[in-house]
């Protein structure tokens, strides 16, 4: 296990590289499958989703697009409950399948939005892809068809998460050391 220290906190490695690869794997195949026939739009949430997306579509062996959307929600360690779109969508999403691509869903807050925001633009279907999903910190019902992992309420960080932007270059997935 390794220890990682970023700007004031302590980390240690909570999710190896190895399982990450080998999950993401498995969520593509599935997709591979579901979506065989729909030429889907992927569409990743950045920041946090880039990584998580780029070793995603490497797995992908149906014909799809991709392209990217910004949405803002969180400060540090915390969601600041606010969200708010900051690169928008150029793509027609008139009939197509869309999957949103995300790194976490917690509350589930920020993509109830998004779906939303996205259904106004009369999508074939939604899917839901997220690395990361806390179950226990649901506060809305969502459909999340391909999740890599759940995990606990820990804060987490690194393969694209941040705390105050940094750490998001880790290979593997780490969560806050306790201070005893």
């Amino acid at each position: 296990m390794s220890i990682v220290k970023i700007k004031d906190l302590t980390f240690k490695t909570f999710i190896p590289e190895a399982e990450i690869q080998q999950r993401v794997k498995a969520v593509a195949e599935k997709i591979n499958k579901d979506l065989a026939d729909k030429n889907p739009l992927f569409l990743a949430v950045l920041n946090g989703s880039f990584i998580f997306a780029a070793d995603l579509m490497r797995n992908i062996t149906i014909p799809c697009e991709i392209s990217f959307v910004k949405l803002a929600s969180y400060q540090g360690t915390t969601s600041t409950g606010k969200i708010k779109e900051v690169i928008g969508l150029n793509e027609d999403l008139a009939g197509r399948t869309v999957v949103i691509v995300e790194d976490i869903v917690d509350t589930g807050l920020t993509m109830k939005q998004m779906i939303e925001s996205l259904g106004t633009r009369n999508p074939e279907s939604i899917h839901i892809c997220s690395l990361l999903v806390k179950p226990d910190k649901l506060k809305v019902p969502l459909n999340i068809e391909y999740v890599a992992m759940e995990i606990p309420n820990d804060f987490i960080v690194g393969y694209g998460l941040d705390y105050d932007q940094q750490g998001r270059q880790l290979r593997d997935i780490y969560t806050i050391v306790e201070e005893k």
